[in-house]
């Protein structure tokens, strides 16, 4: 017989090579320059990235002494951004935000610490837009452009106009590319905050809402820590370089790092830095053996540093790659930050001796601990590794979130994807393992309710087989830098038990891997509560408005199932809820929440103030 050959030839000649025209490669390819698209319910969708690019040119207009306000309005997911400086020469406005590779800032000396410097940003926003329009206002003359999906729709021509100078953009992301899109505020006013840590005296008009900022960093940590400082926040500053920190008695460590402006949100080198140079700076102040585990332990710092002509991996720029504070070398990014901190910590250590000691107290407690958990996460250790090859209690999958990035769009966007399901019991598990994603979807299945972690030590998190495996198999014994999957998504019934189970995990969370909640990875799943359908259509309901939406919707009499648990959900239903619209609800975490007192409330001792609650709050259910 035969060999079948499989692979079959696929002619490739001069037809075969295109050459995109104008901004089409952005639409084909929108991942490489904005990075994931999403729909506006994470604050790293791609919606937000076309904001941040057109803020970050208003930004360096601002940080080269040009215009102190900026004007930012969304409204319907329409976006309007107003600067005050310089404004775009009006000759070579529409190349400017329409040609790739055009703009000001490739000229050093004209932008010499920018954000942006490959001249994409702008063009990248016209291009993903359904609607784009550029306004620039300069000497008393204007220029007005309009596109549409990047392709020049009108042109004013230069005319006469006397408002004040600097660039007008109004943009509305195309809706065949962003399904669905809504801005949130919330996640907006998060990012010009950022801008204001890092521009003090600038001031941003956000809806009619005031942004600014007079302490930088020190505004940014006391604004966002969630739990209270040991010793009052050190605040240094620098040419090129502004560093907070403090320490807390949480557990890990907690970063906001920032280059010219940006945010780097996956760290980079500076970030890598600060973390070796603050820790041997401190050890060699107290001039003892400490481990530099133990100083970071419970430290929360933010750092920002200026760099010439910045190299980010990604178009995003998440994340710095400089090794060198500029181009033609000269001092690395690691030697410029340890030369600071050697010298202005070391000094604030010495003149400020009350902080000195709450800062080693808090290091010894760290060693303390540290040993006397040594054995058990020996033991512990060596355990999670012997199940690592067959681990009952997880079902892995091929894409993880701390593999190695390629310029692969397709692998991008697994790893992106990624996420872990931590479910309740052999029946959930099964469904959701049956009808899971196996490139990018996990399951780890708990055999009960975990243990209430409120109040106790670390040493439990190695004692408490359930929880070192999952700490095993999340990879974050050491931090949250090689988590392997994007998304942590606990996923229980919706019962009493299964809310329960939820409190429990997040308490687990909050306890030990706080990073984890605040950085945005840990997400409860929702799952229908019924299932109502006739003989043409089924529809899912996730609340009893949905139910009797759907029952007044499908007619007479239609079929009505009550899902009491994610086991009573068949795998083929299932795969629905987990696919490409699966509803998830972020687990956030602010600083108005309180979580100390919170915790104390709802997982420490059972007081009489929450008996008195619960029973104000008892609802019974009644079955449908």
């Amino acid at each position: 017989m035969e060999e079948l050959n499989i692979t079959q030839s696929v002619d490739y000649g001069d037809s075969n090579i295109i050459t995109l025209e104008g901004l089409e490669h952005v639409r084909r390819r929108p991942g490489m320059y904005i990075g994931k698209l999403g729909d506006g319910t994470h604050a790293d969708d791609g919606i937000y990235v076309l904001l941040k690019e057109v803020l970050d040119n208003c930004i360096d207009e601002y940080r080269m002494n040009v215009g102190k306000s900026i004007e930012v309005i969304v409204n319907d997911g329409h976006v309007e951004v107003r600067d005050h400086g310089r404004g775009i020469p009006l000759g070579k406005m529409i190349d400017a935000v329409s040609i790739m590779n055009t703009g000001g800032k490739y000229d050093s000396k004209a932008f010499k610490k920018s954000v942006g410097l490959n001249g994409v940003g702008t063009k990248a926003v016209n291009a993903l837009s359904s609607t784009f329009v550029v306004q620039s206002f300069r000497e008393g003359q204007s220029r007005r452009a309009e596109f549409a999906q990047g392709k020049l729709v009108s042109d004013s021509e230069i005319f006469e106009d006397k408002s004040d100078r600097g660039t007008y953009v109004y943009f509305i992301p195309d809706e065949t590319l962003f399904n669905d899109y809504v801005y949130k505020d919330e996640f907006i006013e998060t990012m010009l905050r950022n801008y204001a840590y890092l521009n003090t005296g600038l001031t941003i008009n956000f809806n009619g809402k005031k942004i600014l900022s007079k302490n930088g960093l020190l505004d940014l940590l006391n604004e966002n820590m969630t739990s209270e400082p040991l010793y009052p926040i050190i605040h240094l500053h620098g040419e090129d370089i502004e560093i907070a920190f403090t320490h807390s008695d949480q557990y890990g460590e907690e970063y906001y790092s920032f280059v010219n402006g940006q945010h780097t949100t996956q760290g980079g080198t500076h970030q890598s830095a600060f973390r070796e140079a603050v820790a041997r700076t401190i050890k060699e102040f107290y001039a003892k053996n400490q481990e530099l585990t133990d100083i970071r332990n419970g430290i929360i710092a933010a750092v920002s540093i200026s760099v010439e002509e910045p190299v980010f991996e990604s178009q995003t720029k998440t994340k710095l790659g400089s090794r060198d504070m500029s181009p033609s070398g000269g001092i690395s990014v690691n030697k410029f930050i340890s030369d600071f901190l050697k010298k202005e910590l070391d000094n604030y250590l010495h003149r400020n001796v009350s902080t000195s000691e709450i800062m080693l107290q808090k290091i010894q407690d760290s060693e303390k601990e540290r040993k006397a958990i040594a054995g058990v996460t020996k033991l512990a250790r060596e355990r999670a590794k012997k199940v690592n090859l067959h681990n009952k209690k997880l079902r892995d999958c091929r894409a993880h979130y701390n593999d190695t990035l390629t310029k692969d769009e397709a692998k991008n966007t697994a790893i992106e994807n990624s996420c872990i399901f931590i479910t309740e019991g052999d029946s959930a598990s099964g469904s959701i393992t049956k009808s899971r994603d196996v490139n990018t979807q996990a399951v780890f299945s708990l055999r009960g309710k975990p243990l209430n972690s409120y109040g106790l030590t670390k040493k439990i998190v190695y004692e408490n087989e359930e929880f070192n495996l999952l700490q095993a198999a999340l990879n974050i014994e050491d931090g949250i830098d090689s988590l392997r999957y994007n998304k942590v998504i606990v996923a229980t019934d919706a019962d009493v038990d299964g809310m329960h189970i939820r409190l429990l995990l997040i308490t687990f969370f909050l306890q030990f891997f706080p990073d984890l909640i605040k950085k945005g990875h840990v997400y409860i799943l929702q799952t229908p509560l019924f299932r109502v359908r006739n003989k043409k259509e089924t529809v899912y309901c996730y609340s009893e408005e949905e139910r009797l939406a759907a029952m007044a919707r499908l007619g007479v009499n239609p079929e009505i199932t009550r899902f009491k648990g994610l086991g009573e959900i068949s795998p083929d239903e299932f795969k629905h809820f987990i696919g490409k619209d699966m509803r998830l609800d972020q687990v956030t975490l602010k600083k108005e929440d309180a979580v100390q007192d919170l915790l104390s409330f709802y997982m420490g001792k059972n007081t009489s103030e929450r008996q008195v609650f619960i029973i104000d709050n008892l609802v019974v259910e009644e079955d449908v």
